[in-house]
């Protein structure tokens, strides 16, 4: 997995910023025995500049990765807080630079007789202030790797819950095949039972009917029955 450029960039600010502090440092030295630091001095001012431009390249490559959510809010404000480091040891050596305040003995210690870190092959990262503990002491290259497990751990995070919200959509689109197939029958149901209904209503008619038409034919029986009644009482001998 290839590290993040953002990381690489912050790497060569880092460096940059070391060097910046080496040359600080060699100036100091050559005004204390008398020398002349005027090529120095020029080297340093177009480091400082250049310094600048990195870390306002990092702070608008940190808000696009983050506007477009590229990165975590954990990591984002993880290399804010490194963007933070950085614009305080950058006031640090513009002010060593000025010589408004003296040069800081970690840096001196760090310089003199090759350091204790430039004994063991590997220089240490001396602008982290306020480290963690799990990035204090580290050398760059470790806190390198260490950025890209935490990347990697993102990653693996981000695949898991594109895996889960995969499968949310699969089931959403299953419930919802579901519901159409039972709109389908309910409305098939409706139909059924408007049709019942029509049913029900056209045998009730027929029913009225029949029972009209039954009272009218016993009406007419009666009165045929008291016609023949009083017909024969009209003829029958007294």
């Amino acid at each position: 997995m290839s590290q993040d450029l953002w990381l690489q960039n912050y790497d060569a600010t880092c460096r940059l910023a070391q060097e910046i502090a080496e040359n600080i440092h060699e100036r100091n030295r050559q005004q204390r025995t008398g020398g002349n630091p005027a090529k120095i001095n020029m080297t340093l001012r177009a480091s400082l500049q250049k310094l600048k431009q990195n870390i306002a390249q990092l702070k608008e490559g940190l808000l696009r990765a983050s506007s477009s959510r590229r990165i975590m809010q954990s990591e984002a404000d993880r290399r804010q807080n490194l963007i933070d480091d950085l614009l305080t040891r950058e006031k640090q050596v513009n002010a060593t630079f000025k010589g408004d305040i003296a040069e800081p003995e970690p840096t001196r210690s760090t310089l003199m007789a090759g350091g204790a870190g430039a004994s063991g092959g590997v220089t240490a990262n001396p602008w982290l202030v306020n480290e963690s503990e799990e990035t204090r002491g580290l050398s760059f290259g470790e806190i390198k790797h260490h950025q890209q497990r935490i990347i990697e751990a993102q990653d693996a995070g981000l695949d898991a819950l594109a895996a889960v919200i995969s499968r949310q959509k699969i089931m959403g689109r299953e419930i919802g095949n579901e519901l159409e197939e039972q709109n389908e029958i309910i409305d098939d149901v409706a139909l059924l039972v408007d049709k019942t209904d029509d049913r029900i209503r056209n045998e009730t008619r027929r029913v009225k009917l029949v029972e009209t038409k039954s009272a009218s034919c016993g009406m007419l029986v009666v009165i045929v029955l008291l016609l023949i009644a009083i017909v024969v009482i009209a003829v029958w001998p007294v």
